[in-house]
Parts: structure tokens; C-alpha cells; sequence
């Protein structure tokens, strides 16, 4: 396959569509990759894109309806009835994908497609897998694996892995069990090809394997891939019984989707949306964050409005407002960012204190750089010797602060289960700003009165 879907236009696609050229446009999706397809499909109107997926290859059907966007995919699915997607679309899925399908459908129709899945163990695992939540080991895996019993010889394990090869389509690791299903170790290919066809699986399996828990977190499956560089990781439940497997695709998929909700909330936004979304929904997303940099802005006036009097006094403070907020919210972002990398990476060591302190000395000599450069500045272009001291103090004091401050609230959000992505938003950035200002008129009205 070769063919990219930049090389042909889209009028020509419609033109095929309308003249029922069925064998051209074979012959142009047999070309392409499934991400090509769904690239293809996702420029149609709904209508031609049922069209033309009907002629995509069973094989490649399933590929390309999971290479779909979200927003595309669940308008695309929901144009089927319930006994189209049991039949066309659920039965050519891996249970894990076949599951984020159904979870994508209304309430009311999941029960309707489960009933109408011919293959009534395709139709339980993928029931089991709906108990699970998305983020967690249960929800990213898949059902299907290969597994052998200890006590099997080596020519009934090749009979029985054949058999069961036909429901996997890539075959990672070959699992050693017991008689009750718990997971014991895996076995070596290699070393089943050498042995002899009476020597006996427990002779020849090893018991170095690394699994998850069904109920572990998302992210926990990521680190334990990334730690040992695993392509695929076993599922067991409470009793280590093996249960599924999770393979690097999914975790993949998984690892994205993560970043891209840590990035929106990092921009302040709330929830998940698209470019591609409703002007409603794109309002919804932002709008929150919006609200709250606003009421910031709104305190912020009110601190300065509080100081009126100082700076009507000494007006030359106002110069530097600008610098002390921008200065307060970029470290405080920067200490935040670093503390939600390591908490996202699991590779934050240290009590909280010990941490704390660190980026105190941190900010502390920061601080001294910029102020001791900030003190230059002025003692040159300000006449006001109260007023060098004054910026330069204030801005030592805010930028140890922001760093202490940025560093203790995603500490604090991770320690109550909630995002600590939130914490490198305009939450920081406006708190920052304003608790940066009150420092500067603090540090101001006492420096001017000992000047």
C-alpha cells in the first residue's frame, strides 16, 4: 500500500461514489493505509462515507474505524442501527476496542448491540470489559491472549495455541497458568520449538513476569511499560488470575490523550473539545477559566485601587507592576511545570518538605540574579534610590515566593486526587500576579518608610 489520500481529490472520490464505480474504489482503498481510510472518510459527507466503508476489506474495517477521530467516529457509528453495528462494525473489533465503541453509544443502545453479537463469549468480554473505567488496567485491555496450562505437554500446548491464535492478531507473549487461571510465568517460543513434543510446559516456562492489577490507573500501566520496555503487560485480577493483556498501542493511544487533557487544562481550558467542535462547545471549554482569570484581573484592580494613595505618592511604582506580575506568574509556571512533569513521569523523590526547600534555594538565588540586575537597571534610569531598593527587594521576595507557591499547589492538588495539571493554568498565573502585587506594595510601603 502506497497510495495517500493527498494524492487523489475528493471530487474524484464523489464522482466514483455517485457513478457506483465499486471496482476503481476497491482498488484506490486497497492502496491505503486504514489511518489513510479513515482520513478519506472523515472528509465525506455521512452517506458516502458509509459508501465507501462498506467496500473497505473486513480485515482493514476494523483498523479504520478505530483510526477515526472521537467526534467522527461516534456520529459515523450512531448513523448504523443497533444490529449494523453488532454485525459490521463489533464483529470485526478486539474486545478492548469493540468495548470503547459500545461506551460511546447512548445508554439506551448499549444492552440492544451486546444482545444482537452473534458470538456470545465476543459478546461477555466485551461485557466485562464495560464494568471497567477507561483510565484504568480493565479498561485499556483486550480480552484476547494466548495462554497454556502448566501441566500440558508440549504437543497438546501447540495444538491448543493454534487454536487459539486464530482470535489474536498479534501475538506478544505466550502465558503459563494453572488449573484455576492464575498466572504463573511465560513461555519462551524459542524454547518451545527445541523441546521435545512429550517434555512438559512446566519444565520449560519462566516465572519472571511482570503484571498489573485490573483496578490500577492508566498511568501505572504507562510507567511500568515504559520502566521495563514492554510491548504487551497482563491483566489479573484480585486473585492473580489472568484476566487480559494490554499491548503498546493502546498505551500509546492512552499516553496522548492524557497529554492532550493535561495540555488543555494547562491552557485553561476545562474539558475535551476540538477545533472541530460547535461554537457552543468550544464557548463551554473556555469560558470557565475565562471567568476566573477575570475575577483575578478584578481583585488585582482592587489590591491597586487599595494602594491609590502610595502610589499617587511615589507614581514611579507603577512602572514596575507589569514586571512584578509578569515575573511572579512565569516562575510560579515554571516551578508548577516541573512538579506536574515529575508527578505525571512518577519520578518526584523526596518528602514534600525536602522538595519545598529545594526549590526555595532555587528561587532564592534566581531572585538574587534578577534583583541584584533589576537594582543595575534602576540605580541607572531611576533617579530614586527608595525606589531601586524597592523593586529589587520586591522582586527577590516575589520570585522566592512564586517558587514555593508553584511548587506547593500541584503537590497539594496530587494529594487530594485532583489534576495537578490544573495548577499550571491561570489558576497559577493569576494568583501569582496578584499575590506578587501585594508583596510589591507591601515591600514599597515599608521601604518608603524607612527611606
Amino acid at each position: 500500500m502506497s497510495l495517500n489520500i493527498k494524492d487523489i481529490t475528493i471530487d474524484e472520490i464523489r464522482e466514483a461514489i455517485d457513478e457506483r464505480r465499486n471496482e476503481y474504489l476497491q482498488e484506490l482503498l486497497n492502496e491505503m493505509y486504514p489511518a489513510d481510510i479513515a482520513e478519506l472518510l472523515d472528509e465525506l459527507n455521512l452517506e458516502e462515507a458509509k459508501y465507501v466503508y462498506s467496500l473497505v476489506d473486513k480485515e482493514e474495517a476494523a483498523a479504520v474505524l478505530m483510526e477515526l477521530e472521537d467526534d467522527v467516529r461516534e456520529r459515523f457509528v450512531n448513523s448504523f442501527s443497533t444490529t449494523e453495528i453488532a454485525h459490521d462494525l463489533i464483529d470485526n473489533l478486539d474486545s478492548d476496542d469493540a468495548a470503547d465503541l459500545i461506551n460511546e453509544l447512548p445508554n439506551n443502545l448499549r444492552g440492544d448491540v451486546l444482545s444482537k453479537i452473534i458470538d456470545r463469549q465476543q459478546a461477555q468480554d466485551i461485557a466485562d470489559l464495560l464494568f471497567y473505567p477507561e483510565d484504568t488496567a480493565g479498561g485499556l485491555m483486550a480480552k484476547e491472549l494466548i495462554k497454556v496450562n502448566l501441566s500440558w505437554h508440549v504437543v497438546t500446548c501447540i495444538r491448543e495455541m493454534r487454536a487459539q491464535a486464530s482470535e489474536v492478531e498479534h501475538v506478544y507473549a505466550v502465558y503459563v497458568v494453572d488449573d484455576q487461571n492464575v498466572l504463573l510465568g511465560l513461555l519462551s517460543l524459542t524454547k518451545l520449538l527445541i523441546a521435545s513434543p512429550r517434555d512438559k510446559i512446566a519444565d520449560l516456562y519462566s516465572p519472571d513476569v511482570i503484571s498489573i492489577k485490573a483496578h490500577q490507573q492508566g498511568e501505572e500501566v504507562a510507567q511500568i511499560m515504559n520502566k521495563y520496555d514492554l510491548v504487551v503487560l497482563p491483566v489479573v485480577d484480585e486473585l492473580g488470575r489472568l484476566i487480559g493483556r494490554i499491548t503498546i498501542d493502546d498505551v500509546v493511544d492512552f499516553i496522548k490523550d492524557e497529554a492532550d487533557k493535561d495540555y488543555q487544562l494547562m491552557s485553561g481550558i476545562s474539558h475535551d473539545i476540538e477545533t472541530s467542535d460547535k461554537i457552543w462547545e468550544l464557548t463551554k471549554g473556555r469560558l470557565l477559566w475565562l471567568i476566573v482569570a477575570l475575577f483575578g484581573g478584578i481583585i488585582g484592580s482592587r489590591l491597586i485601587a487599595n494602594y491609590e494613595d502610595q502610589i499617587s505618592i511615589n507614581p514611579e511604582m507603577a512602572f514596575f507592576m507589569p514586571l512584578i506580575a509578569a515575573m511572579a506568574g512565569n516562575v510560579g509556571v515554571q516551578s508548577s511545570a516541573l512538579i506536574v512533569q515529575a508527578l505525571a513521569n512518577n519520578t518526584l523523590t523526596g518528602s514534600v518538605i525536602n522538595r519545598l526547600f529545594k526549590e526555595l534555594s532555587v528561587g532564592l538565588i534566581n531572585g538574587l540574579v534578577c534583583s541584584v540586575l533589576l537594582l543595575a537597571y534602576s540605580l541607572i534610569f531611576t533617579p530614586s534610590f527608595a525606589l531601586s531598593m524597592t523593586v529589587s527587594v520586591s522582586l527577590l521576595s516575589v520570585i522566592v515566593f512564586a517558587a514555593v507557591f508553584g511548587s506547593f499547589v500541584p503537590l497539594a492538588l496530587h494529594r487530594f486526587k485532583i489534576d495537578p495539571a490544573l495548577a499550571t493554568g491561570p489558576f497559577i498565573t493569576t494568583a501569582n500576579d496578584i499575590i506578587g502585587l501585594f508583596i510589591y506594595f507591601m515591600i514599597g510601603r515599608l521601604m518608603y518608610g524607612l527611606f
